[in-house]
């Protein structure tokens, strides 16, 4: 045992001279999913074919133990790249100082203009800590058909969505579908209510614990958002159904909308081809601009990475679009970069129009927020669309809770 141990010992000696003098790369990913995983190998074999005098050791783990481990390999043994999440669960990291600024990628690339809509969720002061490469939109998928047939057309403004419900409900159809068995779809609603009334600054400063859910400015967000759940505009019973199980409203046509993220599209219905439209979640304020969900993934550099020279020429090599494009081509989901554009698909061609001129992107909340306060606030937003009058209630409950988590 003992033997083996030195072996093992020197083989990780040997492993890391190589990797920090002899242009070997180490790269931990959680591309564990078909898709994915072809995406990045062909990625990492393209890389290694345009530098030749580095090579690339790509370790793919499955989700689960990837979390768990990622933490552990910060901080004692890092590998050179790694994948992770834009917004809270990064800056965790960040706090920690796992992991390095890469301004020089940003810089180099001109992605401060180039990945505008993606970059509030890896900057940290005023330093860029990640690469985003993938993301995906959320927005309200619509039945086209149905809006035909009583002459409407997808609103632009609050007070146009509430028309458009108005109609709706009067000829018999659920204006939303949703399914808050689950509790985060119940945060989608709580996230565009937020952003489009307060912007992005307040609603990330709420992320953040810094502000209070009793503030006003929070009941605000409450107030306009009954005048979706006074009036009964969601399917009854919803907290009965998961996302899933609340597509068939849709489908059937007795719901006419659904705010849900792009993963939605591969579970429509063959009959629908055609009659399934996407339209951006309304502007409430007309003062501030429209910030968008879009959960994203980075890629990062740890501080205790050994090869940093080769893992920023892997980042800047990803960040080119026609590199980017050709990723998410495989993906099925949207580049960050501007200049990537996107394959002929109507709903990623619609997302892409949106978040590429967006003011900012949030993460989504139980992104964005610490998961012990995200548990706690889901729960009170699927309560308060059963029982809305208990608001002042709930949001005494969620502010304790803040208090305790954050310790403010």
């Amino acid at each position: 045992m003992k033997k083996i141990g030195l072996a093992v010992l020197i083989l990780g000696m040997v492993l890391s001279v190589t990797s920090a003098f002899g242009g070997r790369l180490i790269i931990n990913s959680d591309t564990s999913d078909p898709a994915p995983k072809a995406a990045f190998n062909a990625i990492v074999a393209s890389f290694e074919k345009a530098h030749p005098d580095i090579k690339v050791d790509f370790n793919i783990y499955d989700h689960e133990s990837y979390k768990t481990s990622i933490r552990n390999w910060l901080s004692i043994e890092a590998p050179d790249v790694v994948f992770w999440y834009s917004g809270e669960r990064m800056k965790t990291f960040v706090q920690r100082g796992l992991l390095a600024p890469i301004n020089g990628v940003w810089d180099k690339n001109n992605l401060h203009e180039m990945m505008a809509s993606t970059r509030s969720g890896i900057t940290f002061g005023d330093k860029q800590f990640g690469l985003p490469y993938t993301y995906y939109q959320w927005g309200v998928y619509y039945r086209k058909d149905i809006f035909d047939k009583y002459g409407l057309t997808a609103p632009r403004t609050w007070d146009e969505l509430l028309a458009v419900c108005k109609t709706l409900k009067q000829n018999g159809v659920a204006p939303f579908a949703i399914g808050t068995k689950f509790l985060w779809t119940a945060a989608g609603w709580f996230d565009y209510m937020n952003l489009r009334i307060n912007g992005m600054d307040f609603h990330m400063k709420l992320m953040a614990g810094d502000v209070a859910y009793t503030d006003p400015r929070v009941k605000n967000v409450f107030a306009k958002w009954r005048e979706v759940v006074d009036p009964g505009y969601y399917i009854e019973n919803h907290t009965s159904y998961s996302w899933q199980d609340a597509q068939a409203f849709l489908y059937q046509g007795k719901a006419a909308m659904y705010l849900i993220g792009n993963f939605i599209v591969p579970n429509f219905p063959a009959e629908l081809q055609g009659k399934m439209k996407f339209f951006q979640f309304p502007k409430i304020d007309p003062k501030i601009p429209f910030y968008e969900d879009a959960p994203t993934d980075i890629l990062a550099i740890p501080t205790r990475a050994k090869n940093k020279k080769d893992a920023l020429t892997f980042l800047s090599y990803v960040s080119q679009p026609k590199v980017i494009r050709k990723l998410n081509d495989a993906l099925g989901q949207l580049p960050t970069h501007k200049q990537a554009g996107v394959k002929d698909d109507y709903y990623l061609a619609a997302g892409n129009q949106m978040l590429s001129v967006a003011a900012g992107t949030a993460q989504f909340y139980d992104r964005d927020t610490k998961p012990e306060m995200a548990k706690v606030g889901m729960k009170g937003f699927q309560e308060f669309m059963v029982k809305p009058d208990r608001i002042d209630k709930i949001l005494v409950r969620i502010e304790k809770a803040r208090k305790r988590i954050y310790k403010k």
